[in-house]
């Protein structure tokens, strides 16, 4: 007689069915550790890109608050924000230190410090960095969302065939003689889409939270590199008068 009770159901399937609930048992335990890792990650990210973006609007960006900003975002590790505010520091200390040169400075009025166009390639490819970053681990879920139904309907096929196979030995199409192998089918099934549906969710959120944070981002920049080029010429002058 066919029991209803899970474990007995388990305890039933074939090699086949118990081989494909564990690799599906796999793809959903490595998927609620990524999800479980990148929540974290973004919460912290959110956190701290916060607390930067409040530093950079309390700031006036001179000499002084420029140094208090780097310092920041070096604290800051996970701020988006923060890692394009210390990629383009270092670039603008480079080159200042080129124009640092008096003789440079006189022979090249036409010469921009800093150059605009070089911080902006900066900027799009430290973004690109930030959005590679927080997008690990993510195609592993989207691979877990597409695949793991299609498992789970190998599962399924492997237990209506075993049903139809206990239907020709039985000799009869009585609930005691199919329920086994619909019982098989359905677990692998319900698997599939246990393995499937968190990894298809979360996958959607994370791109979401990936977006706005790539919008943050880029607004930041657009501010910062306008407020740096007021800066570079009031130290621009102020080197020349030197």
């Amino acid at each position: 007689m066919f029991s209803s009770n899970p474990f007995e159901i388990l305890g039933s399937l074939g090699t086949v069915s118990i081989f494909v609930l564990l690799i599906l048992l796999l793809f959903s335990v490595f998927s609620w550790g990524i999800i479980v890792y990148k929540w974290r990650m973004f919460q912290a990210a959110d956190r701290e890109e916060k607390l930067f973006l409040q530093a950079f609007e309390r700031s006036d960006l001179n000499a002084k608050e420029f140094e208090n900003l780097k310092k920041a975002g070096t604290s800051l590790s996970l701020s988006p924000s923060g890692a394009v505010f210390i990629a383009v520091a270092s670039k603008v200390d480079q080159q200042r230190d080129i124009f640092r040169n008096r003789d440079i400075l006189e022979r090249s009025s036409e010469s921009r410090w800093p150059n605009r166009q070089y911080l902006e390639k900066v900027v799009q490819y430290i973004v690109q960095g930030q959005i590679s970053q927080q997008e690990s681990y993510l195609p592993f879920l989207a691979t877990t969302g597409n695949i793991s139904p299609f498992i789970g309907l190998f599962g399924t096929v492997v237990g209506v065939m075993n049903a139809f196979g206990e239907i020709g030995d039985q000799g009869s199409a009585s609930i005691a003689v199919v329920a086994p192998g619909v019982a098989e089918a359905l677990v692998a099934t319900a698997a599939g889409l246990f393995a499937a549906i968190p990894a298809v969710v979360a996958y959607n959120y994370f791109l979401t939270k990936i977006r706005k944070s790539a919008y943050r981002v880029e607004a930041f920049s657009i501010e910062f590199l306008n407020a740096l080029d007021e800066l570079a010429s009031e130290i621009k002058e102020a080197e020349v008068v030197r």
